[in-house]
């Protein structure tokens, strides 16, 4: 076993009750327990539980903070009021994104929450471009993260929790709250498309909160999710994964970021190329669903009238829909809804509908 991968704090429990532990971004976790689609519907249904303890974590403090994360983001930090929190990306010089990443804002400080594998790159990145009156300290290590996702997660945290959850809003929070008597920050976000929360703890919390959740979640169908059906139902959402569907090779623009993306907000680290280059962008993110019977995968190539217009980026056999979806880069000739296009599948040209996303659009995720 490579001795460079790490264990979260509940690996013990995964190897109890997963066969299927993979290293995934530097960290043993599981890929499912009972299999992905089983998970995966469980969480649309009813509930799901995951351990995202891989995630990153920065406090961002300081009297210039909130100037100092206008210069490196792209999306608008004046907007943010405390207990609030905003999707957002952090990009280079050259307007690549090095990370899509979201931030906190607390009583005094900020928390940015960073993709596991950019931790280290990230890090350098913002320290390399800080400016005075600026703190960064990675807590990475000491904080631990829970998602509880589903129809039924509300009910479930709300048994479990002394202070009532139901009023908080989706992409809000509350710092400081107790449950089980640790004190953890309680957050309405996901990457599920439904209604869902991630707890941040302690590491000497989070096997209590996991246990008492799969325990109390039984009678309402929640069930341990792992990384397979993660993927899954991010794709159904057409929520973008870092390293497949984004990279720093990629602006905000070509990937349908520029809702996130304030260009006549003051000067951040890439406006300028990102305004220099949008005029030249001759490719944009897109969706398709598969009309014949097939699995779309990452490499593989999307074909229109015989040429080569683009790649597939993300790929999926839907549980919820029982159809191939996937997502990709496509010439911005051909990216019209509506538009028949062929995924070439292991040598097989496979026909191919462009949608608008997301593909799943029943989900409780606003209940």
């Amino acid at each position: 076993m490579d001795n460079n991968v790490e264990k979260t704090s509940l690996y013990n429990w995964h190897r109890e009750n997963s066969n299927n532990i993979v290293s995934f971004s530097g960290f043993l976790l599981p890929v499912y327990y009972s299999g992905i689609v089983d998970e995966h519907l469980s969480v649309r249904k009813s509930a799901g539980l995951f351990d995202v303890s891989h995630m990153g974590e920065f406090i961002i403090s300081g009297k210039a903070a909130d100037k100092f994360l206008q210069l490196v983001t792209v999306n608008d930090v004046s907007k943010l009021r405390k207990g609030q929190a905003q999707y957002t990306a952090i990009c280079d010089d050259n307007g690549g994104i090095i990370d899509d990443i979201i931030i906190y804002k607390k009583e005094h400080t900020f928390m940015m929450v960073v993709n596991a594998s950019n931790i280290d790159k990230n890090f350098q990145w913002l320290k390399s471009v800080i400016i005075d009156g600026v703190e960064i300290d990675d807590i990475s290590q000491n904080c631990d993260m829970i998602a509880i996702q589903g129809p039924a997660s509300r009910k479930i945290l709300q048994s479990n929790i002394n202070e009532d959850i139901s009023s908080l809003k989706f992409y809000h929070f509350i710092d400081k709250i107790d449950i089980l008597g640790h004190e953890i920050l309680l957050s309405r976000t996901g990457y599920s498309g439904e209604l869902g929360y991630e707890i941040y703890c302690s590491l000497d919390a989070t096997n209590d909160i996991w246990s008492a959740l799969i325990e109390y979640g039984k009678s309402y169908g929640l069930v341990p999710a792992g990384l397979g059906c993660r993927d899954t139902l991010r794709l159904e959402m057409n929520y973008l994964l870092y390293g497949n569907d984004i990279n720093q090779k990629i602006s905000p623009i070509e990937a349908g970021l520029s809702w996130i993306t304030k260009l006549d907000k003051d000067n951040f680290i890439g406006k300028h190329k990102i305004i220099e280059k949008n005029n030249s962008i001759n490719r944009y993110l897109f969706s398709f669903i598969m009309l014949d019977r097939a699995i779309p995968r990452h490499g593989y190539n999307i074909i229109y009238k015989d040429e080569l217009v683009g790649n597939v980026t993300s790929g999926t056999m839907s549980p919820s829909l029982n159809q191939g979806i996937g997502m990709g880069y496509i010439d911005k000739t051909c990216n019209v809804i509506g538009k028949k296009i062929n995924i070439d599948v292991r040598g097989k040209l496979k026909e191919a509908e462009i949608i608008k996303p997301p593909f799943y659009k029943n989900g409780s995720l606003h209940s």
